[in-house]
């Protein structure tokens, strides 16, 4: 192993300029990092940026010799010789069946990066944590509800260990997200949030993602186990975990959440993305469906289950939520967030397809609010001037639209860096981790995985409800 070890390190220092680096030695305060069984290219954009909190260029990777850790080597050599700011990367590779018990062993670093197959990540997470090191963790942590427990654990372990473990939110750092936020959050311009029903919910968001991209018109290839709900997830516990995620930090700001108590999950559903053989090859490469996918086939395409809609009462407040996927679209991915106010409705929708730019509106909810709730407005923006100046707010018929500069206007693949240097600072100081950090988390996980079974017994009551009309 160490030969295949010595190849992987020389291919990339002919491609990359990387260069093994020997081992450090640390008293413990400095972070060093180890990437963990990158299945999945979010785990290289947290690499997409150096840190001035990280002692050391040398990352540590430990993951099974394969097609998702040369992808991964691959994309981490395209940031280390891009020709604008540069990353210097130095990478040992640790590659071997047993590579998981080698990296708790060894511990060459305390902070374990984690972004890959859903279903096994809570394992990977737990072992790290129980081994004393410290995890940023990708999106979900758990893809089925009899793991919530385990989170749990995990969170009390790290909290008593001095740890931190910590979810990849990147969509918090969306500047419109963060500026709907704030006008939410002020009475005079939103009042108080509307409770609304399941049909007419208080909150509303669609989140739409597409299958295939084109990267310089190349299809961003998927590995095929991307497509098993079974390791990947569904959509409303995957990218839904995003939109569940936005609703307890936009509405309940600081606010702890007990998901025994604030939380009740009404209905769910879900559907899938029909995909051809020739669909599937050219997402994937494959030339064919890979046997673990057999029981999603039918008559020759495959059933994929990513798209998802969940109806909850959080703390009382009606919320519906649609995670949809799309086999392929001219442009990037969509966002729709609607919160209803007693004033005003406060709305995040894309309107520059092309740009995938999403546009923050106020819209006051009657002619007589609107003189008092646009003054809200702009003095809101006024006082916000200090993060985001430049920003501004223009009277459109019947509503405020929030112009924002385009310096703010940052990508998803930066908000990777953001997250990571708010868990860099929390690890410096564990105890500056607000505390509803993890019962949120807990609320979120139970949301989605409760409504992925939802969705489940929903999809069994209509399959024997068509059955008895077959067979009366």
């Amino acid at each position: 192993m160490r030969t295949l070890t010595a190849l992987l390190l020389v291919a990339l220092a002919a491609v990359a300029g990387f260069a093994p680096m020997a081992s450090l030695k640390s008293d413990g305060s400095a972070v060093r990092l180890i990437t963990l069984d990158p299945g999945h290219f979010h785990a290289s954009l947290v690499h997409k940026e150096m840190y001035p909190g990280v002692v050391s260029p040398q990352v540590h990777i430990y993951a099974p010799f394969g097609s998702d850790l040369l992808e991964h080597l691959g994309r981490l050599s395209l940031f280390n010789t891009r020709a604008e700011n540069p990353t210097t990367w130095q990478l040992e590779i640790h590659s071997s069946p047993d590579f998981f018990e080698r990296m708790v062993q060894e511990k060459p670093g305390n902070v374990v990066m984690l972004a890959g197959r859903n279903n096994i990540k809570i394992e990977y997470i737990e072992g790290s944590v129980n081994a004393g090191l410290n995890v940023l963790a990708d999106k979900p942590w758990i893809i089925g509800a009899e793991d919530l427990p385990r989170v749990e654990m995990v969170m009390d372990t790290a909290t008593k260990k001095g740890l931190v473990a910590y979810d990849l939110m990147t969509e918090r750092y969306e500047v419109t997200s963060m500026l709907q936020k704030e006008l939410v959050n002020d009475p005079s311009i939103f009042g108080a949030i509307e409770k609304g029903t399941p049909e007419q919910p208080g909150v509303e968001m669609r989140s739409v993602h597409y299958i295939l991209k084109l990267v310089a018109g190349a299809p961003n290839l998927r590995p095929g186990w991307f497509f098993d709900v079974a390791q990947q997830g569904e959509g409303l516990t995957d990218v839904g975990t995003h939109l569940v995620d936005l609703v307890s930090w936009t509405l309940f700001q600081n606010q702890p959440l007990d998901y025994r108590r604030d939380v009740q999950v009404n209905a769910a559903k879900h559907w899938p993305v029909t995909m051809t053989r020739e669909q599937f090859r050219r997402v994937t490469g494959e030339k064919d469906f890979p046997p673990f996918l057999a029981a999603a086939v039918r008559d020759g395409q495959l059933d994929y289950f990513c798209n998802g809609q969940i109806a909850y009462a959080l703390k009382g407040v009606n919320v519906k939520l649609d995670a949809v996927w799309e086999y392929e679209a001219p442009h990037g991915d969509t966002h729709l967030a609607i919160y209803r106010g007693s004033k005003a409705r406060v709305e995040v929708h894309q309107e520059d397809a092309e740009r995938y730019r999403t546009e923050l509106y106020v819209i006051p909810n009657s002619p007589a609010d609107r003189p008092a709730v646009f003054a809200a407005v702009r003095e809101r923006i006024r006082a916000l001037q200090a993060i985001y100046s430049g920003t501004s707010v223009e009277e459109k018929n019947d509503r405020a639209w929030i112009s924002i500069p385009d310096k703010y206007r940052t990508t998803h693949e930066s908000h990777f860096a953001q997250v990571t240097n708010r868990f860099l600072k929390y690890i410096n100081d564990p105890k500056s981790l607000p505390a509803w950090e993890n019962q949120n988390m807990l609320a979120k996980y139970y949301i989605t995985t409760r409504g992925r079974e939802a969705a489940l017994g929903l999809k069994r009551r209509q399959s024997a409800a068509w059955h008895r009309t077959q067979h009366p």
